[in-house]
C-alpha cells in the first residue's frame, strides 16, 4: 500500500520533484523546501517565486521570481544568482545542455551559457513558453500565431512555425521529431519537423496546463479535461488520426496535473480536488495514492527509480508517496 509522508509548506506549490535522492517543494512563498530525512526550507526570492526548472543533471533547482532574479539553489542550501532582470517578471524558464538556462520577460527571451555569457532573443508579441530541444543548443520559443526555434549560441535566422492564436507553452518530444504547444483556446498544436506537418489536438473542457513524455516518448500526458488524456507519438504521423487514451476518468473534477513514470506505462494523475491517481496505459488499472484534500494538485514528480512522488496542491499541501513499504 502506498504510504505518505506530510510535507510543511504552504503557499501554492510551483514545483514538486526530485534532485538526486531529495525532494524538493518550490513555494510561491519564494522558498524551496528539501526532505531527505530532515526538512529544510531556503529562502531563494525575497518576493514570490514563479517558476522552478532541474537542472538536465539533477543536482540543481533552477527559480525565478517577481524580483527579476534567476537564481540556482542546491539541496544543501548553496544558492548562486544566474541573472537578474531588475524589475522584470521572470515567470518563464527552461534548462537546456551543457548548464544553459533560457529565461523571458514580456517580448524578450535571453539564454544564460554556462560560461556566464547572455545572447538575447526579442520577438514581435509576448513569450508565452520556452524549451529546449533534446538535441543540439536550440531554444524554442511559444508565441502568438506560432513557435520560433532559435540556435542558442550562435547568430543566425530562426524557424519559423506558424498557427493562428495565442500559443502558451511548448515542449519537444524526446526524439526530437515533434515540436507541440498548448494554446489558450483549449487545444494543443503540434508540428512534425521532418515536414513542417501541422497537427491539432482539440477537445479539452479547459486550457492544458500540465504535460508529461512517458518512457521512450510513446505518449504525451495532459491535463485540461475530467480525465489524462495520452496522445500517441509512436507511429510515423504522430497522434494525427489516432484516438487518445482517456486514464483515471471521474465525472466532477478535471485533471490538474499529471506525470509520467520514469520507467513503466504509468502516469501519476492530480485532481481539482487534490486527488492523486496511478494509472497504467495497458489496461486503465487505478491504485488511489492519495484522498481528496485541500485545493487543486499542482505540482508533481517521480524520483529516478519511480518509487517515490513528490506532490503540492495550490493551498499548500504537500508530501511524498512511497509505493513501497
Amino acid at each position: 500500500m502506498p504510504t505518505i509522508a506530510p510535507v510543511d509548506a504552504d503557499g501554492f506549490i510551483v514545483r514538486a520533484g526530485f534532485l538526486n535522492d531529495t525532494a524538493y517543494f518550490a513555494s510561491g512563498e519564494g522558498y524551496v523546501c528539501f526532505v531527505e530525512g530532515a526538512e529544510a526550507r531556503v529562502q531563494v526570492h525575497e518576493g514570490g517565486l514563479l517558476a522552478a526548472e532541474r537542472t538536465l543533471d539533477g543536482k540543481a533547482l533552477v527559480t525565478s521570481g517577481d524580483d527579476g532574479k534567476i537564481q540556482q539553489v542546491a539541496p544543501d542550501g548553496s544558492i548562486g544568482l544566474l541573472a537578474e532582470r531588475p524589475r522584470k517578471w521572470i515567470d518563464l524558464l527552461a534548462c537546456g545542455p551543457n548548464g544553459a538556462v533560457g529565461f523571458a520577460s514580456g517580448r524578450t527571451a535571453w539564454v544564460r551559457l554556462a560560461d556566464g555569457k547572455e545572447n538575447e532573443f526579442t520577438h514581435e508579441r509576448a513569450v508565452g513558453g520556452l524549451t529546449f530541444a533534446p538535441k543540439g543548443m536550440k531554444l524554442a520559443v511559444a508565441r502568438y500565431d506560432g513557435a520560433t526555434v532559435w540556435w542558442a549560441n550562435a547568430s543566425g535566422k530562426p524557424q519559423e512555425y506558424s498557427w493562428k492564436g495565442a500559443h502558451l507553452g511548448i515542449t519537444y518530444s524526446p526524439d526530437g521529431k515533434y515540436l507541440v504547444t498548448s494554446m489558450q483556446e483549449n487545444a494543443l498544436h503540434g508540428w512534425r519537423l521532418a515536414d513542417e506537418q501541422d497537427m491539432r489536438m482539440t477537445g479539452y473542457p479547459a486550457k492544458v496546463k500540465s504535460w508529461s513524455w512517458s518512457t521512450k516518448g510513446r505518449y504525451l500526458a495532459t491535463s485540461g479535461a475530467n480525465a489524462a488524456i495520452l496522445w500517441p507519438f509512436s507511429g510515423k504521423t504522430g497522434p494525427m488520426g489516432q484516438t487518445p487514451l482517456q486514464l483515471g476518468t471521474r465525472g466532477d473534477f478535471l485533471v490538474t496535473a499529471v506525470a509520467c513514470h520514469p520507467r513503466e506505462e504509468v502516469v501519476a494523475v492530480g485532481y481539482q480536488d487534490g486527488m492523486v491517481m496511478l494509472c497504467r496505459f495497458e489496461d486503465n488499472a487505478e491504485v488511489l495514492l492519495r484522498r481528496p484534500g485541500k485545493g487543486p494538485v499542482s505540482a508533481l514528480g517521480w524520483d529516478g527509480e519511480g518509487v517515490r512522488l513528490a506532490f503540492g496542491t495550490e493551498e499548500g499541501e504537500a508530501g511524498i508517496i512511497s509505493l513501497q513499504d
